[in-house]
């Protein structure tokens, strides 16, 4: 479970103020949100990557504010994916058990399966630039995974891809959420996505997080 107490994070001249949010285990929450409300400042902040100045982080019940971001067992996608142009796709989903010291033997074997369930055993020789956006997303995706994390954050992970590839996409979120029973929180501005993989929703507007139920998302249109 991940617990988010009055966390207060600053990005520049924005000021994420005391957010309250909760995840249970195995559960998908999405946050949703227009662009610049806070979504991404939030999700830092969790992981670590912005420091915190007041507030608490509690995953599984143990308090990881503090922590370094190695050690909270967070897989996170940014929302440019952050895929190095250099590195195959077989090298960015073993990039974080080479960097665990993980035998290569169980290396070799954890990547074969997380790009046969991910459905990119096929490309799994070619580099980031040979991909389509759909692909470079699965691939984001399994890197975050691959160390089997406790907590997966997603940040906007089915932008700018079109209406085929998301529906796609959303199907294998869920699958492979479910195949890893991870908790996760899905950052997005879509009611769609929200709609489809929702276990429980919150909205952030002007940095200022509040619970909503799963009914609200009936409302029509798109965009939060």
């Amino acid at each position: 479970m991940i617990e988010v107490c009055g966390l207060t994070v600053r990005s520049g001249g924005f000021r994420l103020a005391a957010a309250d949010l909760g995840v249970p285990s195995g559960g998908y929450g999405v946050l949703m949100g227009r662009t610049g409300s806070g979504k991404t400042t939030l999700l830092e902040g969790i992981c670590g990557l912005r420091p915190a100045t007041a507030g608490a982080v509690r995953l599984d019940g143990i308090d990881i504010t503090g922590a370094p971001l190695a050690a909270r067992g967070i897989g996170y996608v940014p929302q440019d994916l952050a895929l190095f142009p250099t590195m195959s796709v077989r090298d960015h989903l073993g990039f974080a058990l080479r960097v665990r010291r993980v035998p290569r033997a169980e290396i070799a074997t954890r990547v074969a399966a997380l790009a046969e369930s991910l459905e990119i055993a096929h490309l799994v020789e070619r580099g980031v630039r040979d991909l389509s956006g759909g692909e470079a997303r699965r691939v984001a995706l399994g890197r975050a995974l691959s160390f089997r994390p406790r907590l997966l954050l997603l940040d906007e992970p089915l932008a700018a891809v079109d209406e085929a590839t998301r529906d796609r996409l959303c199907v294998l979120l869920r699958r492979i959420q479910r195949e890893h029973g991870v908790t996760t929180l899905h950052v997005t501005h879509s009611r769609d996505e929200a709609r489809r993989l929702a276990d429980i929703l919150y909205v952030i507007e002007h940095g200022v997080v509040t619970a909503r139920p799963l009914a609200s998302l009936a409302a029509a249109g798109d965009d939060a």
